[in-house]
């Protein structure tokens, strides 16, 4: 475009995109995914693009891959959830756990966790293990909001941990890291301050719990013992494991096909599911996160079209080093309150470039822990009004404060692991 100065109206254009995104998601109610596309769009034509229909398309299949293993891993928690396996695990942990309320507290941790970490979303959690235990936590004396905060703040440590962490893989992309050698700084922040919530929220009321209280066991499996149910779950973990482990030996056939092996396999053990019914519950529940992805890459390809993203990098790059750990302590939990994701995208890769020189690995897993803060923050503390319905609790407002004390320590801790960064990079293999 001769003439025409993109420096003078970046922040035009990135302001009416951004104005035009939070209209629509808050006021009018819209999906997040059709809120970024017209976003996009309507940056296209302020910048005098037009509509760019080739960037649009483009944008929307920037994270095929994500979305591949989102649906799949879908798929995977549906049939094993229809199937009975996580039922069944669930009366387990507790039969097994209940007399040693500190070992209950970290297994019941870890299981809130699982779903999350194999879909990188935070509301398989919640709508699925979450639901599945906060009754019997609430039976065995814990208060609702206090089950509601402790659902929401483990589900988003479950994102943030290994083996799959959209909020890293997304801010990796951008900036063409592959997503490989994450778990060790991913495990580094997630399980221990994940079991810091279970033990500061949960234990007090565990250790002095009454083990009469606790209701009758639900699965006694009809069609198959017990353990069988469990096999899936042991194809998945020896697929991630092997892949992982011994590359000379087994071919990497992709996180989908694992989770898509896994699900088949699901589907010989235990109730009867019926595959299609499984897909479809599975994309249902995926869409509006899929929707999300797309919108993101429209948007994300729309501002680098533009210059928009360029501008955020250059901005944030001269930014004095304090700034821009406040941009980072602020910006990113705060716009994570509309989206985590758009977050991630949006502002954690201007300052992952930003902060270039130390362990990238390490610094992305510190960026993406400050995005997915944003799940209980508002407007929006999308996982607080999820874990609070799973609770009982009438006012979601009730949780979101009692989550903020942990938000603010948990960023606090996300801002050390990036100032750190070289210090922590023995968690990166090789």
């Amino acid at each position: 475009m001769p003439g025409y100065n993109i420096f003078s109206t970046g922040w035009l254009i990135f302001g009416v995109m951004t104005a035009t995104f939070i209209l629509l998601s808050f006021i009018r109610r819209q999906p997040i995914g059709v809120s970024l596309m017209i976003g996009a769009i309507l940056g296209g034509l302020v910048s005098g693009s037009g509509i760019p229909v080739r960037h649009l398309v483009e944008g929307a299949f920037t994270y095929f891959d994500p979305m591949m293993i989102i649906f799949t891993a879908m798929f995977f928690m549906r049939v094993i959830q229809e199937n009975g396996a996580l039922q069944a695990l669930a009366d387990l942990i507790i039969r097994a756990f209940a007399p040693r309320p500190a070992l209950l507290a970290m297994v019941v941790t870890i299981f809130i966790m699982f779903p999350a970490m194999l879909t990188g979303i935070t509301t398989t959690s919640v709508l699925t293990t979450g639901a599945l235990m906060a009754p019997i936590l609430m039976t065995l004396g814990m208060p609702r909001v206090t089950t509601g905060a402790m659902v929401a703040l483990i589900s988003i440590m479950g994102m943030m941990a290994p083996p799959i962490n959209l909020l890293a893989m997304l801010i990796g992309q951008g900036v063409d890291m592959p997503y490989i050698g994450f778990e060790g700084p991913l495990a580094f922040i997630a399980f221990p301050l994940a079991f810091f919530v279970a033990f500061t929220l949960g234990y007090p009321y565990l250790k002095r719990a009454d083990l009469q209280t606790l209701p009758p066991q639900k699965t006694q499996g009809k069609h198959a013992v017990p353990w069988t149910l469990f096999i899936p779950l042991l194809v998945v973990f020896i697929l991630m494991t092997a892949v992982r482990t011994l590359p000379g030996v087994v071919p990497d056939i992709g996180i989908p096909l694992i989770f898509v092996i896994g699900g088949i396999t699901g589907l010989f053990f235990g109730e009867k599911v019926y595959p299609a019914k499984a897909a479809y519950r599975a994309l249902l529940t995926g869409l509006p996160v899929l929707g999300l992805l797309a919108g993101i890459g429209m948007f994300l390809q729309v501002m680098t079209l533009t210059g928009v993203r360029g501008l955020l990098v250059v901005t944030v790059l001269s930014l004095p080093i304090a700034l821009t750990y406040l941009g980072l302590l602020i910006s990113l939990p705060v716009f994570g309150g509309v989206s985590a994701f758009a977050s991630a995208m949006v502002f954690g890769i201007p300052f992952l470039l930003a902060l270039l020189g130390r362990n990238e690995i390490v610094l992305c897993s510190g960026i993406a822990l400050l995005a997915g803060l944003g799940d209980v923050m508002l407007p929006s503390a999308i996982e607080a009004r999820f874990a609070s319905q799973v609770a009982g609790v009438d006012n979601y407002l009730l949780v979101v404060r009692r989550c903020l004390p942990f938000v603010a320590l948990f960023a606090l801790v996300a801002l050390v692991v990036i100032h750190f960064a070289d210090g922590l990079s023995f968690l990166v293999p090789g």
